[in-house]
């Protein structure tokens, strides 16, 4: 079996936002669908051991912020490699309320859906949760939705572990020649820092050397220190 196959099918990248009574949490995921038109409904597939997932079997609530194109790394890791449970995920990041209550991620957002839970499918490690949609709305309409495959290719972003694409081997990265300056791989997250781009959202100029990064530089998708970087061989 070839499973880089699935990496050929078409996912999008969002926010899944979820909760009641003031305790809310959000992540991203890639698995959202539109399933019927009449009435309008959706499904999210989430992982069981995330914090959104315990949120929406409470509430029976979630909401969809697409995210754009120019959506920066820091707000992905943020959701995507942080714990909800640890942190305050909306912390300094722009939301507003929706229909259901349910805190919506307007940042960098192209558009958004609120949707009531009204069906589920026990998937193993996931659940699909179907939902009947009760608002939605572009936000805005110049901005190009990110892809999962722009998100790989341009961004160089990575699977959480927990997400439904994750594979225990992904791809592995060509081997550079012995001529080029050594790349190095964040082990938190799976991120390389490759010296040729540099980090053009850190302001780090391409031909900067993984030695010479500020001593307060960290990973720009899940935050994490230079010590948690190894070489890549």
């Amino acid at each position: 079996m070839n499973k880089s196959a699935f990496y050929k099918l078409s996912y999008g990248l969002y926010v899944i936002t979820s909760g009641k009574e003031g305790r809310f949490n959000g992540q991203i995921a890639n698995t959202v669908f539109q399933v019927t038109s009449e009435p309008p409904t959706i499904a999210v597939s989430i992982n069981k051991q995330n914090f959104t997932h315990e949120q929406i079997v409470a509430s029976r609530l979630f909401a969809v912020s697409i995210l754009e194109e120019a959506t920066p790394m820091t707000l992905i890791g943020r959701f995507g490699f942080k714990c909800g449970r640890d942190i305050d995920k909306f912390d300094g990041v722009r939301t507003r309320t929706g229909k259901t209550g349910v805190p919506i991620v307007i940042d960098h957002a192209v558009a958004f859906i609120e949707a009531e839970v009204v069906g589920e499918m026990d998937c193993g490690t996931h659940t699909i949760f179907l939902g009947q949609i009760v608002e939605c709305d572009i936000l805005d309409a110049a901005a190009e939705p990110m892809t999962y495959a722009y998100y790989h290719k341009v961004k160089g972003g990575k699977a959480p572990k927990n997400a439904p694409t994750y594979q225990k081997e992904e791809a592995p990265e060509p081997a550079a020649p012995a001529a080029k300056t050594a790349r190095f791989v964040c082990t938190v997250c799976g991120y390389v820092y490759d010296p040729e781009k540099g980090d053009p959202e850190g302001n780090v100029k391409p031909g900067t050397r993984f030695e010479e990064l500020p001593a307060d530089w960290v990973c720009p998708v899940c935050g994490a220190e230079k010590d948690k970087f190894e070489e890549q061989f």
